[in-house]
């Protein structure tokens, strides 16, 4: 995979920093000197006080909102702890919906042999719920969805839509071969988001139309 764009700030003040994160960029650095290239290192060489508030997965783009200095993360954290961040994503999935909107309610856990993979556990599981919307059922067998995280899980998103029966387009983790040659990447952006300011305590949205 080539390197990543340089990052793409959609806004910046006092408390907050908007960016865009390219898909193949990770939101924090791994382990390893060559896993340190990240959003919370390419933010801090701008912001030194900026502090990552929650991640994307690498394979994902799309918003991530970075708080400036521990107070407002602190803020932050809490919003996004109690769900009162508003985050939809939009992706593209194999296969046809059958509905045009539902919700997928499977609890999640860690499989441990085979991670970072998540699985459906039903009994051990932690509560993991994610809203969907039909935009379009395209002629090639595909669907165009917006997904609405309720809960927060590792990889949500993408084990719900495997264990639907439709895995996203380019999905090296849950798609089957055929379904991840369909794309170059995984077909997986977060295109709005919507929180209370922590400072002025005003509404404030953002969004970012999907490169797919």
């Amino acid at each position: 995979m080539t390197a990543p764009p340089p990052l793409a700030v959609l806004h910046q003040d006092d408390a907050l920093i908007v960016v865009d994160k390219p898909a193949g960029l990770l939101s924090v650095p791994g382990r390893g000197p060559d896993l340190q290239d990240c959003i919370a290192h390419r933010a801090q060489a701008r912001w030194p006080d900026a502090l990552i508030v929650h991640r994307l997965d690498m394979a994902t783009s799309g918003l991530m909102v970075l708080a400036r200095g521990a107070q407002v993360h602190r803020q932050l954290s809490i919003a996004f702890a109690e769900r009162h961040v508003a985050k939809r994503y939009v992706a593209l999935a194999h296969g046809h919906l059958a509905d045009d909107a539902g919700t997928m309610d499977w609890p999640l856990i860690c499989d441990w042999p085979n991670r970072p993979r998540q699985i459906v556990n039903l009994r051990e599981g932690k509560p993991s719920l994610t809203r969907y919307r039909v935009l379009q059922r395209q002629p090639d067998g595909i669907t165009r969805v917006a997904l609405e995280p309720v809960t927060g899980r590792s990889h949500q998103l993408r084990v719900h839509m495997q264990a639907l029966g439709h895995p996203l387009l380019g999905d090296e983790l849950y798609a089957p071969p055929a379904v991840q040659a369909l794309a170059p990447r995984l077909l997986l952006h977060a295109e709005h988001l919507a929180l209370v300011h922590p400072r002025t305590g005003l509404p404030v949205q953002f969004d970012s139309p999907a490169p797919f």
